[in-house]
């Protein structure tokens, strides 16, 4: 665990002040660059990481250079109760929670036949039953807030599977487009929006945008080129903002055009 935390930021005019918000799986990747502008946008910010904790102190410390306070938080998506901790240290290290995104996932590829059962389990308890958890113990605090925000991270691939051996990625991100349907016309009434977006290929460490795999996407793509890490943060900065909150059960798919 660490803290950062900017003694005097200047959050004037920022859409996210005042905002707390906590980022599973906030590390590295996409994840990192949701911290980085849910922070820059003025929300004191946790996120939880797996392993790597020099990782996790270096972004505090970056990320609190324009945000109030940066909190990271070590807990492994595929342990409930260490999630449910989480939300818990989050609610009293910033004062409470406004926002959840649920970035944590895992993904990997294989025909069926070589698909391993404790595969397709890591898959489904960090994917989904992950998200889950994270939600049941978010929901109390967010519906004590002034518009309560759940962003979950899916994956254009719940809509369209390009290439062989990724059928349960794509279920399982599948079911998060469900579940945030679902919970959307659950959390409604208690002022909680649930919304999911969808990136398409994003450039990161997991997912260059150079080698033979990219080269076989990129001719699928309308803008013709790969995402930023950047171009997701973006969506969650928005649906995040206090007046988006009539913006309910939508996914928006940040894709350059991969599912046209």
């Amino acid at each position: 665990m660490s803290t950062a935390t900017d003694s005097a930021p200047d959050t004037t005019g920022r859409p996210l002040n005042g905002r707390r918000a906590l980022v599973t799986g906030g590390a590295r990747g996409i994840g990192a660059q949701i911290v980085r502008r849910l922070a820059a946008d003025g929300a004191a910010v946790a996120f939880t990481y797996q392993s790597s904790a020099e990782a996790a102190d270096k972004l505090a410390t970056e990320a609190a250079a324009s945000g109030p306070t940066v909190v990271a938080l070590q807990a492994d998506s595929r342990d409930a109760d260490a999630i449910a901790a989480a939300v818990a240290e989050t609610v009293e290290r910033l004062g409470g929670l406004d926002i959840l995104v649920n970035n944590a996932g895992v993904a990997s590829g294989a025909v069926i036949e070589d698909f391993t059962l404790e595969e397709f389990d890591r898959l489904v308890a960090v994917n989904v039953r992950g998200v889950f958890a994270a939600t049941k113990a978010a929901v109390p605090h967010l519906a004590t807030t002034d518009g309560g925000r759940i962003i979950n991270i899916g994956s254009v691939n719940a809509d369209r599977v390009p290439t062989p051996g990724f059928s349960v990625y794509a279920m399982t991100k599948a079911a998060v487009a469900g579940l945030t349907r679902g919970l959307a016309r659950e959390l409604g009434p208690r002022g909680v929006t649930v919304n999911n977006v969808q990136p398409g290929p994003i450039a990161t460490d997991m997912n260059p945008d150079e080698g033979d795999f990219a080269d076989q996407l990129r001719p699928m793509l309308a803008t013709g080129s790969y995402g930023q890490p950047a171009d997701v943060a973006n969506a969650v900065a928005f649906l995040a903002r206090r007046d988006t909150g009539y913006i309910t059960g939508s996914t928006l798919n940040v894709d350059g055009g991969f599912t046209l």
